[in-house]
């Protein structure tokens, strides 16, 4: 009898879930209502030196140390070569270098060498360097010699057969400063596909050989010199970003003021940047200099946000507003004339020399970064001076404010959120909550305002995340990340500007300071994250406007947004499940016309902690398909787990 009553209850119990499994949420939407506009720039790129994502990441230089810092240990990254018979030795010379900026150099002497018995010097690259079959490698470096020891044999290496993969000669080395080019071309195959590989420079002859600045690149994303790597180009590209927010967040800042991101120290030649201090640790070669970045907005066709130094430093060092922030004001001042001002400017000028006479389009400009940190309450005096200069000259540019200032209203606030998945799914409705007025019942919490206000400032989500998962984000972050963003869409009226941070991380041992970060690489090979792909679905189907709707028996995990395009005669739905169970949704397009057949696009996963790895980086990818519909109707599950696009096309 016990058996056959548990038994009934457990059939019971199965049945109910079941049911409540496909109960549906019932959904309208009135394509007819448009009820505000959606920001043409809302989602776009948050970058920084950081988790080596310029220097052994984006930036596609396969040199380390290319300028040769060294410390008690030797010329960091390089090692001597002596092959056979040949002696030699290294160390770092402090006497002489090619330019005011770069005043050392690697001291190479030769005691004995001969063209079988090299001598000379190898680089490992970041954690080694890709060769790939039938591809032109660029370099050049500087140098001088004394006495004349003939050529230098360049050559890429393999690690484990010692094969030179690629090999070039650079003769009539002078004994003074001067540089040199090659080209290495691989044959087919050079190598397996690995990062086992480094670069060898030698010489056959004795004598003292001075290097510096050693760099190589391979093809390069636009084949821009001095460029950026392909693969994550392409994969940022993808994102389809409105705007570039640079240089960055604690990068601009440094821990330092002198070391902060000094933009006229980052422009010209490479030999005239003398690199500088990272925040996170390691030496930035300042090879991604200011026309480098604004270069990259030209590429993928997106608007620049700059951020420009404010006088404060992350270990808490300050300038006072006044006398002392004046000079900091006016190198804000030329560096907009850099980016904008005609090549009659002093610094338009200077852009054209440096290669780009077209000035670029600015909006909007953002004064220092996290400054609520500064606990000298400077911030307030110090944005008002900056404002000030800055509209006297530019009025037409959007200022944005790093933390509350009383003094002078800004255009933009920016706001950060760094949150774990159920704080975005509780917090999701942030925004929709913005009242006409909140004046005094705002509060700074932490990086954001506790309430937002539709009176302004306007709202930038500078930087954002849901930090679950290692190095990169698991699929219980992309709910959490889609469920935040369906929230922006909604608001986007009021939060026009969003990005991700951080953007991009070296998965190498050593390489990661700060997860989760969207997209994961070595030196070969890259892969998108779970939330990539939701920021890839989401920022790929956006209207210009949101409309009217209503959803009708959505739980806690249930989310979603729609937008219309008026150009392109489509609705975008997005839609979240985050439950563990699928979830029935009933839609009804109320108000036009729609075709029979819909684009659907899915990511799903049957767990949360289910990710992408390089070794695995296609494990969670979206799907795409279609659904149909019935006089504007449409009876659609969801997978358990699932973040969607619905692309609906008016008739």
């Amino acid at each position: 009898m016990f058996k056959k009553t548990f038994a009934q209850i457990a059939l019971a119990l199965l049945a109910g879930l079941a049911f409540a499994q496909q109960t549906p949420v019932t959904l309208t939407i009135h394509a007819d209502q448009p009820i505000s506009p959606v920001s043409p720039t809302l989602y776009g790129l948050m970058t920084e030196e950081i988790n080596y994502s310029y220097d052994g990441g984006l930036y596609a230089e396969m040199v380390r140390n290319r300028t040769f810092r060294a410390d008690w240990s030797g010329i960091n990254f390089w090692y001597l070569v002596e092959d056979g018979n040949s002696s030699a030795k290294i160390t770092p010379d402090h006497s002489t270098g090619p330019s005011d900026a770069l005043q050392n150099s690697l001291r190479l002497d030769v005691d004995k060498a001969d063209g079988q018995n090299q001598a000379g010097v190898l680089n490992v690259g970041y954690w080694g360097m890709a060769v790939r079959a039938n591809t032109q490698y660029k370099g050049s470096f500087y140098a001088k010699t004394s006495p004349d020891l003939g050529p230098v044999m360049v050559s890429l290496v393999s690690d484990d057969t010692g094969e030179a993969l690629a090999t070039a000669t650079v003769s009539g080395i002078s004994g003074e400063w001067k540089q040199y080019a090659f080209t290495l071309k691989t044959g087919a195959p050079p190598s397996t596909g690995a990062a086992t590989n480094h670069v060898a420079l030698t010489v056959g002859h004795a004598g003292t050989l001075w290097l510096q600045l050693v760099s190589l690149f391979p093809p390069t994303y636009h084949d821009r010199p001095n460029g950026f790597r392909i693969d994550l180009m392409e994969k940022l590209a993808a994102m389809h970003p409105a705007f570039l927010r640079f240089p960055g967040g604690n990068y601009l800042e440094g821990d330092h003021i002198n070391e902060r991101f000094e933009w006229k120290k980052t422009i010209g030649p490479l030999v005239d940047r003398p690199t500088h201090r990272s925040p996170w640790g390691y030496q930035s070669t300042d090879g991604m200099g200011l026309l480098e970045f604004l270069e990259w907005c030209e590429d993928l066709k997106m608007e620049p946000v700059l951020a420009v130094y404010a006088g404060y430093s992350l270990h808490g060092e300050h300038v006072n507003p006044g006398a002392d922030l004046e000079p900091y004001a006016q190198d804000a001042l030329d560096e907009i004339e850099y980016v904008t001002g005609s090549t009659e400017t002093r610094w338009g000028a200077e852009r054209a020399k440096d290669g780009h006479p077209e000035p670029f389009k600015l909006t909007y400009v953002e004064i220092g970064n996290e400054e609520w940190f500064d606990r000298s309450g400077s911030y307030d005096e110090r944005y008002a001076q900056f404002d000030k200069a800055i509209k006297a000259k530019y009025p037409g540019l959007q200022l944005i404010a790093t933390a509350p200032v009383k003094s002078t209203k800004p255009d933009v606030i920016d706001e950060h959120y760094y949150v774990r998945a159920t704080q975005n799914f509780h917090d999701a409705g942030h925004y929709d909550t913005a009242a006409g007025s909140t004046a005094g019942t705002q509060h700074w919490d932490g990086g954001h305002y506790d309430k937002a206000d539709r009176n302004g400032p306007k709202v930038f989500v500078g930087e954002w995340a849901t930090r679950e998962g290692a190095p990169t984000p698991d699929m219980g972050a992309a709910l959490g990340d889609a469920a935040w963003m369906t929230g922006l869409e909604r608001n986007s009226d009021l939060v026009v500007m969003a990005s991700y941070a951080p953007l991009l991380t070296n998965v190498n041992p050593g390489g990661l300071q700060w997860d989760t970060d969207l997209i994961g690489y070595n030196a070969v090979k890259s892969y998108g994250s779970p939330s990539y792909y939701a920021q890839v679905m989401l920022g790929s189907h956006l209207g210009d406007h949101t409309l009217a709707s209503k959803a009708d028996g959505a739980g806690s995990k249930f989310f979603y947004s729609i937008t219309g395009s008026a150009a392109k005669k489509k609705l975008y739905l997005k839609l979240v499940n985050a439950a563990s169970t699928s979830q029935a949704v009933d839609i009804d397009v109320q108000g036009a016309k729609i075709a029979a057949k819909a684009k659907l696009i899915t990511l799903s996963a049957k767990d949360t902690e289910a990710t992408n790895s390089i070794d695995q980086p296609d494990l969670l990818k979206p799907v795409d398909g279609t659904v149909t519909l019935s006089g504007g109707h449409l009876r659609h599950t969801m997978p358990q787990y699932a973040i969607e696009v619905i692309e609906f096309d008016e008739q």
